[in-house]
């Protein structure tokens, strides 16, 4: 019988736990931003919760930008190796001619 690994974040109550302090952090912040005063460059940036919006529109357009380039950039599974395919093709065609004019022995 095999012996399965238990990691941190297989129990759902360490998930619960996680996740309770991430949003206590939050809170603690958006409270800060009652009580702490910036000193800002632009009018914008004084607003109530500018920052973890700006934070979280950036985060949204970089992964629609991601989404964008693996659809630009995406190859075939194969790419590589169908190139050596190719590759070899040519080199077996090539050593086939030069067998049948007699520049290389079979």
């Amino acid at each position: 019988m095999k012996h399965k690994d238990n990691y941190l974040f297989d129990n759902p109550k360490n998930v619960q736990r996680l996740l309770r302090v991430f949003y206590f952090c939050c809170a603690v912040l958006v409270g800060l931003e009652l009580v702490v005063h910036r000193h800002t460059e632009h009018a914008w940036e004084g607003l109530f919760g500018f920052y973890p919006l700006y934070g979280f529109v950036g985060c949204v357009v970089l992964v629609v930008v991601a989404k964008w380039m693996r659809v630009l950039l995406m190859r075939p599974e194969d790419y590589y190796q169908a190139s050596t395919d190719d590759a070899d093709k040519d080199n077996a065609n090539q050593r086939a001619v030069d067998v049948e004019q007699g520049r290389a022995q079979p």
